[in-house]
């Protein structure tokens, strides 16, 4: 007798009849299912948003009323390809990049403020 058999005994250090083989599919199951939730819940909306954004940018106009990301309002006066001339007074301009706009506003905002 050994020491280690003092400390485990033999029956427990037996090895036990190896379990049935399950279905390998079952083991992906669990992960397939996280990244499918993944995807719902944040990839998805994520794609939805970019894409509204780019499309709100593809129809802007002339005119338009807009508020940009530094929380500047004011109307567009010039497009460009990636710029925007935006005027926040009478008389002074801005340039800005297009990405730059967040939203386009409803006309006659700036009038009531």
């Amino acid at each position: 007798m050994s020491l280690l058999d003092l400390l485990i005994s033999p029956a427990a250090a037996q090895s036990a009849a190896g379990a049935p083989a399950g279905n390998p599919l079952t083991s992906l199951l669990l992960p397939l299912g996280f990244i499918a939730i993944m995807f719902f819940l944040m990839i998805r909306p994520q794609m939805k948003r970019a894409k509204e954004q780019k499309e709100m940018l593809s129809k802007l106009a002339k005119g338009d009323e807009v508020l940009t990301n530094g929380g500047i309002a004011g109307r567009i006066d010039d497009i460009g390809d990636s710029f925007v001339s935006v005027e926040i007074a009478d008389g002074v301009r801005v340039k800005l990049q297009k990405g730059a706009i967040s939203a386009v506003l409803p006309k006659g905002t700036l009038k009531s403020v």
